[in-house]
């Protein structure tokens, strides 16, 4: 009996010693994934700032030269493999021009066709239209004055970058 008493005084003390388990409940993550849609667009809107980025740093000085020379060659005599260069510095520009308008016409039209996108279409609207003004410029021999147009493209797509979901694909 006394085997009994002392296993039972026990058993009391040892209940009065534990303590309620408190079951951790999973903490519910209340933000939402943007569709699949949004962050692929996010993607390439990073992809296309920075590519205009790096085309306004290397444009600049570019069409400052082509430019000078220009300018250059009305007043002076300059040799002609001077003018033969620059006229070649000119077909390359005019045809990296293009080539970034393609991307940036691309890009817009994909956020004024994806319903998921509409959002978004107020603050990146407008980038084709820049970047025709700045092939326009350029073809009438305006160089530095085509990479304006530019820099508000670059600004364009840094607002909508602000504005979307940070979110990995």
């Amino acid at each position: 009996m006394s085997i009994l008493l002392f296993t039972s005084v026990f058993a009391v003390i040892g209940n009065a010693q534990k303590k309620p388990v408190k079951r951790a409940t999973p903490v519910k993550n209340t933000s939402t994934m943007p569709p699949l849609e949004v962050r692929a667009a996010r993607v390439k809107v990073s992809n296309q700032f920075s590519n205009v980025d790096q085309f306004v740093t290397i444009m600049g000085p570019i069409a400052q030269s082509i430019e000078a020379l220009d300018n250059e060659s009305r007043t002076k005599k300059v040799s002609q493999t001077s003018l033969d260069l620059n006229k070649s510095s000119k077909e390359k520009l005019l045809t990296a021009i293009k080539n970034m308008r393609a991307g940036i016409d691309s890009l817009e039209t994909e956020f004024e066709t994806k319903p998921a996108l509409k959002m978004y279409l107020v603050r990146i609207q407008g980038i084709s239209d820049l970047a025709a003004q700045s092939e326009n410029l350029a073809f009438t021999g305006k160089f530095v004055a085509a990479s304006e147009p530019w820099k508000q493209i670059r600004q364009k797509l840094n607002d909508t970058l602000t504005a979307m979901p940070n979110v990995e694909l």
